[in-house]
């Protein structure tokens, strides 16, 4: 097994994070900004929780899975590698922060999450968001890139009938959605445009849910925008829905 080549002279590689650099005290106050956020987060979570033992028993898996091991600290492990090649895939589109289950749950609530509903995660890490989704009464499943996160926590999930596979969202079949749930933030445009094409292969009228920027393209209706709570701060979330031009009638 050979390291991936080192980029040529000149050239800036695809997870270089160089121009994030930050004079030491900004960034030391944005750690501890994120530090006091994290601290308020978790116990908003386990608030929620409490009255969901078998919830809150997976939840807390999967956060002492989050503290033991995280495969993005080891930004050229072979895995991570492979996923990226893969997928076409650039490594800062698969770091972003993790969505608190007090916002998930509302906005999951604005586009219409409950019993009878199913939704998918495409990208969904820890499966942080299912749980949320689980909390409503829905049926949930996600689908995850990187392998170690799904071989850690799947068996914790699963215990709380949560389904989480190693897959990749650009090919995963949608069909049984009522609704989808994406980070969306740290995709890049072309990710985003293939991911698109995906998601057109929904039913009409499924309802999709993506965090910083809504889908531009033609096909899916803006319902409406709210703003949440993430481990990096507010942001905002665009709820949607897939509403296909119907085909021209057949001429006589």
């Amino acid at each position: 097994m050979t390291e991936p080549a080192p980029p040529a002279p000149g050239a800036q590689s695809d997870d270089e994070l160089e121009e994030f650099d930050l004079p030491f005290f900004e960034r030391l106050a944005l750690r501890l900004q994120v530090l006091v956020l994290g601290i308020v987060i978790r116990l908003t979570d386990l608030l929620l929780l409490i009255w969901r033992p078998r919830l809150l028993r997976t939840y807390l898996g999967i956060w002492w899975e989050e503290l033991r091991h995280t495969p993005y600290r080891a930004r050229r492990t072979f895995e991570v590698v492979r996923a990226l090649k893969a997928t076409g895939q650039r490594f800062r589109e698969l770091m972003y922060g993790e969505t608190p289950l007090m916002t998930a749950i509302s906005v999951f609530k604005r586009a219409g999450v409950g019993r009878g509903c199913r939704l998918i995660d495409l990208g969904a890490g820890r499966g942080r968001v299912l749980i949320a989704a689980r909390w409503l009464g829905a049926e949930v499943r996600g689908v995850e890139l990187i392998a170690d996160h799904v071989t850690r926590v799947a068996p914790r999930l699963q215990a709380a009938g949560i389904p989480l596979t190693v897959g990749d969202m650009l090919s995963e079949e949608l069909g049984d959605a009522s609704h989808l749930f994406t980070n969306w933030v740290a995709l890049s445009p072309e990710t985003k445009a293939r991911l698109i094409e995906r998601l057109r292969t929904c039913r009409p009228g499924t309802r999709i849910i993506t965090v910083t920027r809504p889908i531009e393209a033609e096909g899916f209706v803006r319902l409406s925008r709210h703003w949440g709570l993430f481990t990096w701060g507010l942001e905002a979330v665009w709820i949607q829905e897939y509403r296909p031009a119907a085909p021209p009638l057949p001429s006589s």
